[in-house]
């Protein structure tokens, strides 16, 4: 009974793996921002037409409209933007360690993060809001951020575009599609 259920899970996952092409978590992003599919902006912002740069503008003005705001308070702010709503992401508080979207095996240097995400994981969307201590080095926290993010840590997944910027000792970073179709 045992072998039988452990080769039906074996099967199960052999079909899944291949009718997603495998879980290949090979990063093709470019971090200069140009010359591939995949791209990670950081510092300044692009036109505001993608899922993320949308996210990006709109994280910029929420921190310039109250510096004060805490991190579950921005990501609440952006979990209502236009740009996600048609996913309807939940937010929620982390702390240091592991998180998802990420292959390092720990997040570390952060006082507050919240994550925003959709509710059905197998939306390639993940979006996170972190404040950093006074004085602490943000270029520091937002290269360990891009470099260990896996645009594909969904199975049968994947992100397109990962942003990740600051304002002041605010950390914004989301993976997320070009657009969600209606």
């Amino acid at each position: 009974m045992k072998r039988n259920i452990a080769l039906i899970l074996a099967a199960v996952l052999a079909a899944s793996m291949i009718s997603c092409g495998g879980n290949d978590t090979t990063d093709t992003t470019d971090t200069t921002g140009a010359g591939t599919e995949s791209a990670v902006v950081t510092e300044e912002v692009i036109e505001a037409n993608t899922v993320a740069t949308k996210l990006q503008v709109a994280f910029i003005d929420a921190v310039k409209a109250n510096p004060a705001a805490t991190a579950e308070e921005i990501a609440g702010t952006l979990a209502q933007n236009e740009a996600v709503a048609v996913i309807g992401p939940a937010v929620a508080p982390m702390v240091e360690g592991w998180l998802n979207g990420f292959d390092a095996e720990s997040i570390t240097g952060f006082s507050e993060c919240a994550m925003f995400a959709p509710m059905i994981g197998t939306i390639p969307f993940m979006g996170y809001v972190f404040t950093l201590a006074d004085g602490a080095d943000v270029e520091a926290f937002k290269t360990q951020l891009t470099s260990s993010a896996n645009l594909r840590w969904n199975i049968c997944t994947e992100a397109e575009e990962m942003v990740c910027d600051d304002e002041g000792n605010k950390v914004f970073f989301v993976m997320a599609p070009k657009a969600f179709e209606e």
